[in-house]
């Protein structure tokens, strides 16, 4: 082992975004299945926790039970979240720079529109628009069919995790600046989100890419979101996390998480239905996914299958929970689980690992030329006698 992987962890940086980017796919298909119900559902469906991947919670039904139809979650299969994160990685592939909310007009909503991609949970071949939730299907209203300016097009929006849920690379991208993956996450999602929503796709992916820092832990990770985070979204992440440190375990951290966040969530008790309040723009409110997802990552001290199955147990938005969880946790360095990754990717017919490679090559090109840009300003600086010590320009 190098100084350098040694310094890291042992965790180089293909390897964070290598299990940023799987983990937070397997976490989307472990907690696809159960997603919607309370632990206490869970616990009766499959005669206690889920502790891998598990099977359709309508079994064979799954076609045409409400209210999951027509969608095949479970049995491995990856949901929107993964897809919209997949697609995000074509954008950064195309552009190979920082990106922003015309970039998401120009380059993901087409992608959504008009190549079709396989649909794990529809097992066949479809648009991706075909797919995704209203939430999303907004993209493609206002920019394409609305040509709304991009930066102003998520105004409007139900506030939900919608655009944080794939906000992953913008921190890997980012790594180990999380102040940049704020802002560039935050530009990205004006295209899809407002208030809350927004602000949370900006401290998902800051999160993300503060996991990336060499010797990151849960507790690092945390600090750096709430050095970011602002109004309600910063006071709901402050307040489960307090409770996560109190619990040793994700097992007894199910319920207490929940109360912690339940004030600042516009959803309300019942998930299947939201409260009248749900989903509005507000300074007081925060989404419930990232909080709860940051809260699971510290009470499992940053261990991925700990955190993941914790986040899948909680119900609820668990799919998107144990996405960012995954994230974190296998940016952090903790290995993804071998066989739930070949599992997933075998059952979604994707490749996991592509993403992750084309998104390492990206990431190392956008920090070159960030260093480059970086040097002209200097460079310019000190030819305006801004520089301490004098005013020639110099290298």
């Amino acid at each position: 082992m190098t100084p350098k992987a040694e310094e890291s962890n042992g965790a180089t940086l293909e390897e964070r975004i290598t299990g940023a980017l799987v983990g937070a796919a397997v976490g989307d298909a472990l907690g696809g299945p159960v997603e919607g119900y309370t632990p206490e559902q869970i616990l009766e469906r499959h005669g206690g926790r889920v502790h891998g991947v598990v099977g359709p919670w309508h079994g064979d039904d799954w076609r045409t039970a409400r209210p999951i139809a027509p969608y095949h979650k479970g049995d491995g299969h990856v949901t929107d979240d993964t897809l919209m994160t997949h697609a995000l990685i074509r954008v950064y592939a195309t552009v190979r720079d920082h990106l922003d909310a015309y970039a998401v007009a120009g380059h993901l909503v087409p992608d959504l529109m008009t190549t079709p991609r396989w649909i794990p949970e529809l097992e066949a071949e479809a648009l991706p628009l075909h797919r995704i939730f209203l939430a999303e299907k907004w993209l493609v209203t206002r920019l394409h069919y609305g040509h709304v300016d991009p930066r102003e097009a998520g105004v409007g929006n139900i506030v939900n995790c919608g655009a944080a849920m794939y906000m992953a690379p913008v921190g890997l991208v980012n790594a180990a600046d999380p102040a940049g993956a704020y802002a560039e996450a935050l530009d990205v999602a004006g295209a899809h989100q407002s208030s809350y929503g927004r602000e949370a796709a900006g401290v998902f992916a800051a999160a993300v890419a503060a996991a990336c820092t060499p010797g990151a832990t849960a507790e690092s990770v945390v600090t750096a979101c709430l050095a970011l985070a602002k109004d309600g979204t910063r006071t709901a992440i402050e307040k489960v996390c307090e409770e996560a440190a109190r619990h040793g375990d994700v097992e007894s951290a199910l319920v207490p998480l929940r109360e912690a966040v339940a004030p600042y969530d516009t959803v309300g008790p019942d998930y299947r239905r939201p409260s009248l309040g749900a989903r509005r723009p507000s300074r007081l409110h925060a989404i419930e996914e990232l909080p709860v997802a940051l809260g699971m990552v510290l009470a499992a001290g940053g261990d991925y299958r700990r955190a993941v199955l914790g986040s899948v147990n909680y119900g609820r938005d668990c799919d998107s929970i144990a996405t960012m969880a995954g994230a974190v946790a296998g940016a952090l360095g903790s290995p993804v689980p071998e066989d739930w990754s070949k599992q997933v990717a075998e059952a979604s017919r994707l490749d996991l690992w592509q993403p992750a490679a084309t998104l390492t090559e990206v990431a190392r090109e956008v920090f070159h030329s960030d260093v480059e840009r970086r040097r002209d300003h200097e460079r310019a600086f000190r030819a305006l006698g801004g520089a301490p010590g004098g005013s020639g320009c110099s290298d």
